[in-house]
């Protein structure tokens, strides 16, 4: 008997199974046998007919009720659907649950049970009358968390009842499903990218058809080429027209970072430090999709999600959703790390060009701020969102950044940052449009100009 396809409820006809029926007896069951089986005592010690033959029908109806009950041959398919199966912190999600009678015979009454974890609710119960030959029933419930991360729906529980009340047996169905809290997302502004060419699109560079950017090797002429792009050089040394390779977009590539350190936060819970910078980072990652960016999803240990190519970043733009749905999969179960250092995210950024990179820091010491600050030399723009969790565990309540921290910030500035400081309750949104304002070093730019978060750089 599965979930989400179908599968009946059958009873087995081992010695086990009855005598987990007759631990299906209920009160009443049980109450009616012990009477039955005193009566008869009192029957035998008294030599009383009459009332032996009452003993015997109180304690014979309970055990004719499991027997009757047990050798039933329900055959009820079940299946669950979640809609959707994937839904922010804090939204509902509905679970449509179907029961089919497959078998030639009515059923009894039947309570459905599904089995939620406690975050999402209580455990839903319903009752269902008899049940026609190839009959259906649907039910739906609510489920609802505001904490993220993968919840195990089932198994979905069937109890059958005889019409006395004397037995209650249980038959469960041997699939679950999983239902992902993802964080939480905020729109952000769609700022103007310096340095596009036009025509090409958001987040978008050139590269060459066909080839990598280091791949410069022309090839061989084609009817209907611009003989203007002929490579004469190559041609003399091949013998054979050769022409230039055509230029088409590439998407441009930018890096979230994530710092996990369990060091770096304090508190806990949906109003913590640690998950404001989950669900920043979670919309930063949605945006820059949205965009037309290639992006990744890295963590101070290294990791990064996607894993479906060798640099991490998601693919062309069909893949965009699916790349987007692996990585809030990936945010939706992230918990504090045990390093202490941003060393091994900074061995990943500097192997190559990274483009933008974004970045969501918790508390920063010297050593710490150090190695963010040589993050930035490999990449071409770089904004910081960095969080006092001292502040957060305050609540806000302060007379304003300690000195620490403004130093902390003042290093990333100088290393080429747009370091902002993220206050108890801010706004992603606000806190972007201030980035997409002020230049490296968090000096402020007039509107329309190329310098600023994105720009001086194509």
């Amino acid at each position: 008997m599965t979930s989400g396809a179908p599968g009946p409820v059958d009873d087995s006809d081992d010695k086990g199974g009855l005598r987990a029926a007759l631990g299906g007896l209920t009160t009443r069951g049980r109450s009616f046998l012990a009477a039955g089986v005193a009566a008869a005592a009192c029957a035998f010690v008294l030599g009383q007919g009459d009332l032996l033959r009452v003993g015997l029908l109180l304690a014979v109806l309970p055990l004719v009720c499991v027997t009757v009950l047990y050798r039933t041959r329900y055959r009820v398919v079940g299946s669950r659907r979640l809609s959707p199966s994937r839904v922010p912190a804090g939204t509902e999600a509905r679970v449509h649950l179907r029961m089919d009678n497959v078998s030639r015979l009515h059923t009894g009454l039947l309570m459905l049970q599904d089995r939620v974890p406690y975050v999402l609710g209580p455990r839903p119960r319903f009752v269902l009358d008899r049940v026609e030959p190839g009959g259906v029933r649907e039910v739906s419930y609510r489920v609802r968390s505001d904490l993220r991360g993968r919840y195990p729906l089932g198994p979905l529980q069937l109890q059958l009842s005889d019409p006395f009340g004397m037995c209650e047996l249980t038959r469960s169905f041997s699939a679950y499903d999983t239902l992902v809290v993802i964080p939480r997302t905020e729109p952000l502004p769609a700022l103007r990218l310096a340095g596009e060419a036009s025509g090409y699109g958001d987040g978008r560079q050139r590269s060459l058809a066909l080839a990598g950017e280091d791949d410069i090797i022309p090839r061989g002429y084609r009817h209907g080429d611009d003989l203007r792009r002929v490579h004469w050089r190559s041609t003399a040394r091949y013998g054979e027209l050769m022409v230039r390779r055509e230029e088409q977009p590439r998407r441009a590539g930018c890096t979230v970072l994530l710092d996990t350190r369990r060091i770096a936060y304090q508190g806990a819970g949906p109003g913590s430090a640690f998950e404001w910078a989950v669900s920043g980072a979670a919309s930063a990652l949605v945006h820059m999709l949205e965009r037309g960016f290639a992006v990744r999803l890295l963590t101070d240990e290294g990791s990064a999600a996607p894993d479906g190519s060798t640099d991490g970043f998601s693919g062309v733009v069909q893949e965009s959703a699916e790349s987007a749905g692996l990585m809030m999969d990936a945010l939706a179960v992230v918990d504090h790390s045990d390093g202490g250092g941003l060393s091994r995210a900074h061995d990943v950024l500097r192997g190559g060009d990274e483009g933008l990179l974004v970045a969501f820091f918790g508390d920063l010491d010297e050593e710490q701020a150090a190695v963010a600050a040589r993050m930035r030399q490999r990449s071409r723009g770089a904004v910081a969102f960095v969080l006092d969790s001292d502040e957060w565990a305050r609540g806000g309540e302060g007379t304003g950044a300690p000195a620490a921290a403004s130093e902390r910030l003042r290093l990333l500035r100088e290393a080429g940052w747009t370091a902002l400081s993220v206050s108890p309750g801010a706004q992603l949104a606000r806190l972007w449009q201030q980035a997409g304002q002020e230049g490296p070093g968090g000096h402020s730019s007039a509107a329309g100009t190329t310098t600023g978060l994105f720009g001086g750089w194509s």
